[in-house]
């Protein structure tokens, strides 16, 4: 089983990637949806959460309120460092585990791919066979995320900086993935990645 680690910055379109991966019947392990997963209510990393910030990043039905979170730890470094430290090595172990229990599942494809968006950041390199990055110029991240969502350039770019730099993340790249052009450009590049790793499994 090859195990392949997927990322690229914020906005760089990895969801469009993953999911022309998924619909060729590949298996996803999302790093953010196991993010998701452990800060359900009654979660051990959500009662770690509430320990250090309070009852009042929590919603009346006792979830985690995203918003404040964000805006709590956006102003802080040291509480961004303080929510790390909870939610990163538990994600790790996850995404570890899942890799492990790949090799006796019998899948569709001779791949896993693994979405981690701080992949880099966060030491996930020696876990995979190949580091996909995608890639675009950060003017293009910026004005992607403007479209898309409802945030003000000084966070967009202070997201950016806070991940690492497009050069350190090419460099550790196997396959790069171009999607600087066209969507139709992008998913002919998966495309052609795909056959190749079939072959090479």
């Amino acid at each position: 089983m090859i195990k392949i680690g997927l990322t690229g910055g914020i906005g760089c379109g990895k969801s469009t990637v993953t999911q022309a991966f998924s619909d060729k019947g590949v298996t996803i392990i999302d790093a953010d949806k196991i993010a998701y997963e452990m800060v359900a209510p009654n979660t051990m990393a959500l009662n770690e959460i509430i320990a250090i910030f309070g009852v009042s990043v929590l919603q009346k039905d006792g979830s985690l309120d995203r918003h404040i979170l964000k805006k709590l730890i956006f102003s802080d470094k040291e509480k961004l460092k303080q929510l790390e430290a909870i939610l990163h090595p538990k994600i790790y172990h996850t995404i570890k585990n899942r890799l492990a229990e790949s090799e006796s599942l019998v899948l569709k494809m001779p791949y896993i791919i693994a979405d981690i968006p701080l992949l880099i950041e966060k030491n996930y390199v020696d876990l995979f066979d190949y580091i996909v990055v995608v890639d675009c110029f950060v003017e293009q991240q910026i004005q992607r995320i403007c479209q898309r969502d409802d945030m003000s350039i000084t966070i967009i770019k202070s997201i950016i900086n806070k991940q690492v730099s497009r050069t350190t993340r090419l460099k550790q790249a196997t396959h790069i993935l171009d999607n600087s052009g066209s969507k139709a450009k992008l998913l002919l590049q998966v495309n052609s990645l795909h056959e190749d790793l079939i072959l090479d499994g």
